[in-house]
């Protein structure tokens, strides 16, 4: 499958009156670039995040932005355990009720006793929730990466029908425009020489009409375009690759233009050398 190098993703965890947020953003670079963004808490954790990202992720510059908010002091505040007040209670009538000179109970004493004060759950533990939260976002990056990268795809097999569609419409009519070209340089040797059964003028002809044949080059884009078509469907790291098989498609396609005797072929080149820049401009948000 295609990956693109752009994506978006979050994960939040919400617990103990705590938030923690890892955020993950990935844009083009010609090769994997690590940016991380976190308070120093979590310094500890950059080197094994970014391992973990090495393992998954081969080109793009990837910015991590990881925060956690303070936790909220009102929910954070030891609470009062109501039952467990009324039980101790219950208890102290009981126990003044058979002993009258039992000294009542402090405030202090009735705030140590076991289960009176429900004191706050402990914190985030940040170095398993991280992890775990980073893997999540992780996952979701290279979903929205392969979302992104399959319509790149789409974009791309559009662009590589068009190009062999143009090749199919003008190879049929090549002999009949090199013919014609042919006939067009004969006579008008004759009308400088005022010959017309020359050999040699027939032999320059024949030379030079294979200087311009475009047949060759035709065979070349085809065998370009199936190549293309292999990456695409083999799917991985092969942004470098489809580059690369770009350049080996203008080269074609400005030899066919400069190779040109005709309107038409003239045409296909220029429509071809169009439809090559729009795919390499989106061939270069490929992984």
């Amino acid at each position: 499958m295609i990956s693109s190098m752009t994506g978006y993703a979050s994960a939040t965890l919400n617990q103990h009156g705590q938030t923690l947020s890892v955020d993950l953003r990935t844009v083009n670079s010609r090769y994997l670039e690590w940016h991380f963004r976190a308070g120093d808490e979590f310094r500890g954790l950059e080197s094994s995040l970014r391992e973990h990202v090495q393992r998954h992720i081969t080109r793009g510059k990837l910015e991590c932005r990881i925060s956690l908010s303070a936790a909220n002091q009102a929910d954070n505040a030891a609470q009062i355990n109501a039952q467990a007040l009324t039980e101790l209670a219950d208890l102290a009538q009981q126990i003044n009720a058979k002993f009258a000179q039992a000294t009542p109970l402090s405030v202090a004493e009735i705030l140590r006793w076991p289960g009176v004060l429900a004191t706050p759950a402990a914190g985030i533990d940040l170095p398993v929730a991280t992890a775990s939260l980073f893997n999540e976002a992780l996952a979701a990056l290279q979903l929205s990466r392969q979302a992104e990268g399959a319509k790149l795809a789409a974009h791309i097999a559009e662009r590589l029908d068009a190009i062999a569609a143009h090749i199919t419409q003008i190879q049929p009519r090549l002999p009949m425009i090199m013919s014609a070209y042919q006939a067009k340089i004969q006579q008008r040797f004759a009308e400088l020489t005022g010959r017309t059964d020359d050999e040699r003028i027939t032999q320059e002809v024949a030379l030079f009409a294979q200087k311009i044949d475009i047949d060759e080059e035709l065979s070349r884009l085809n065998m370009h375009l199936q190549a293309v078509r292999d990456m695409l469907k083999k799917g991985g790291v092969v942004g470098k690759r489809l580059d690369f098989m770009m350049q080996e498609l203008n080269r074609e396609a400005n030899t066919l233009g400069a190779k040109s005797v005709s309107v038409e072929t003239t045409q296909v080149a220029m429509e071809l050398k169009v439809l090559i820049e729009q795919m390499r401009e989106q061939i270069q948000n490929i992984e």
